[in-house]
């Protein structure tokens, strides 16, 4: 049959939840030869609302009898004439993004604040999934973004809502098969999966943390490169007795949600590994502790009990870090767009880059406006909302 627009309603079916209800209407729909073009159901505190767009037979009433149907089951039923679904290219339609938030508890002042700067955005808002369930604090907004609209701009206004707000953050990803099929995380250890960075403990135990501080804020001013520094720095660990750092590893302070982060991760199958300018006593501690696979950081050298103030094999700078990341992805047989890479300071910056996606975990801004996205107000665990993971999957797992 021809299609004509008058062809097609669209029918909204609103009412209490009743575990039949959508077999039986959609039932109705098959006997009297309607032609069901697309549907969607979601219920909300036990009320359901279900839309069908249908193209009416010519030969029997099937609106008349779908209305009498959900009345005997309790439900509202409205209907509107509809145009038909057109099909539309990937190259001719609009862009798809996932918007996630994140944060303690979700209001109207934050959905508000949000969904406000999508739409002075040009985006449409096509879908809401509600991802924790105790409380609101995990959302994804589906959005289309028109073709001529740029998701940097996007990406910039959700940054600066994150950045004004210390409640929740706000996450932009396209929407692709890759969103959903991660296989690989990647993390910096210091600052980012443990709260201290082990330097500084390291040289306050040694009496020289002033001195290993002046060092670190002559890098961050760019008159020392990372890897002169990191050699100024450790040099002043000369004859740190080794046990001071062995202890150190053996209690090192876990960033909050890393636990629940690398476990689940652990037994959804990923692969986990931490990349760290630190040093590999820590990250070996750190990797037997929370099960990861890798670990690649900086060697100190140890003799007879004494760290010697210099480290061996090569620097693990920003660009090895980036480096290890490829190398990591391709031993392991994983796209670069499979990969999920963490890290808080300009050192993870490349490494960021190379990843499908690159967050900036609880970071200084410049980072945070050339990461991805970013997290600030949760912890570690938030990056398993970022993978569309739900609270009910997330008790599943354990």
């Amino acid at each position: 049959m021809t299609s004509r627009a008058s062809d097609c309603v669209l029918v909204t079916v609103t009412g209490k939840d009743h575990p039949s209800i959508t077999a039986r209407l959609t039932g109705i729909l098959a006997e009297t030869g309607a032609e069901l073009l697309d549907l969607e159901q979601v219920v909300v505190q036990g009320r359901l609302t279900l839309c069908l767009l249908i193209r009416l037979p010519e030969a029997r009433d099937a609106l008349k009898e779908l209305l009498l149907a959900a009345r005997e089951l309790g439900a509202e039923l409205d209907f509107q004439v509809a145009e038909p679904p057109r099909a539309v290219g990937a190259e001719d339609g609009p862009a798809r993004y996932v918007v996630t938030a994140v944060g303690r508890a979700l209001g109207a002042p934050e959905v508000h604040a949000l969904t406000t700067e999508l739409a002075g955005q040009g985006a449409r808002l096509d879908r809401v999934v509600r991802l924790s369930d105790a409380q609101l604090g995990s959302v994804e907004f589906h959005i289309a973004l028109p073709r001529e609209r740029e998701p940097e701009a996007l990406k910039r206004a959700l940054l600066a809502l994150s950045m004004r707000s210390t409640s929740f953050d706000v996450a932009l990803q396209r929407e692709s098969l890759y969103r959903r099929a991660k296989r690989m995380v990647v993390m910096d250890m210091d600052s980012t999966l443990i709260r201290i960075e082990v330097i500084d403990e390291l040289a306050r135990a040694h009496g020289v943390h002033s001195q290993v501080a002046a060092i670190t804020e002559r890098a961050m001013h760019g008159e020392l490169d990372y890897d002169e520094s990191l050699r100024q720095r450790v040099a002043m660990l000369a004859g740190l007795d080794s046990a001071v750092l062995h202890e150190l590893a053996a209690n090192l302070p876990l960033t909050e949600g890393a636990e629940t982060l690398t476990r689940v991760l652990k037994r959804l199958g990923y692969r986990t590994a931490v990349i760290s300018g630190g040093f590999s006593v820590a990250a070996e501690a750190l990797r037997a502790r929370l099960g990861i696979d890798f670990a690649y950081s900086n060697v100190l050298e140890e003799r007879e009990g004494k760290l010697t103030g210099r480290t061996l094999g090569p620097i693990v700078n920003a660009q090895r870090k980036a480096e290890l990341l490829e190398t990591l992805a391709r031993q392991e047989g994983i796209l670069l767009e499979q990969v999920i890479a963490v890290g808080d300071g300009a050192n993870d910056l490349r490494m960021l880059e190379r990843a499908g996606l690159g967050i900036a975990f609880r970071a200084k801004p410049r980072l945070r406006e050339a990461a991805d996205t970013s997290i600030s107000a949760g912890g570690l665990d938030s990056i398993l909302y970022l993978l569309g993971l739900t609270a009910r999957e997330l008790r599943e797992v354990g």
